[in-house]
């Protein structure tokens, strides 16, 4: 099923960035950022908006959904994306895709990575810069059913020095 023809003029207008369609229909379908800066933002209507993302850049998706029987999708990936040539998978509304570093389904759970990203913004730093590597360990824990350790300041010092390093 192809875009809408609005959205995949939005789409051309950047084809650099990746870009993320947000909807909210109150109770119905409300797909939203919790963290990320977007390089771009398009209202398309009063419910529709695509968020465009630099290469590099790190977002959190949120994907809630219900129907007449109850919840029908409760989801919420933290996203990389990729730059030119970078390997990258494919997921619902984003376009181009991403690298994953987080993919967790059931509110449950959603609800426990929300929390996460409240213990990191705790600690006054915005969840964009947190370690990748802790957002992947969220993602591992939580599915082995297990509780992901808290992020500390001096795991989040090593990760800022090590970034300074790598080429």
């Amino acid at each position: 099923m192809r875009p809408p023809a609005d959205v995949r003029a939005a789409y051309k207008a950047a084809p650099h960035l990746t870009h993320v369609e947000l909807t909210w229909r109150e109770g119905r379908v409300e797909h939203w950022l919790r963290f990320g800066r977007p390089a771009a933002d398009q209202r398309l209507d009063a419910q529709r908006r695509i968020a465009s993302f630099a290469p590099g850049s790190i977002f959190c998706f949120v994907r809630w959904a219900s129907n007449a029987y109850g919840t029908i999708v409760s989801r919420i990936d933290i996203v990389r994306v990729p730059g030119p040539g970078d390997a990258y998978q494919t997921l619902p509304f984003v376009r181009r895709g991403g690298e994953l570093l987080l993919s967790i389904n059931g509110w449950p759970r959603v609800e426990k990575v929300l929390h996460a990203v409240d213990g990191v913004e705790a600690l006054g730093l915005d969840p964009i810069e947190a370690a990748p590597d802790y957002w992947r360990h969220v993602h591992n824990r939580l599915t082995a059913g297990q509780v992901p350790r808290a992020y500390a300041l001096d795991q989040h010092r090593a990760w800022l020095a090590r970034r300074s390093i790598e080429p």
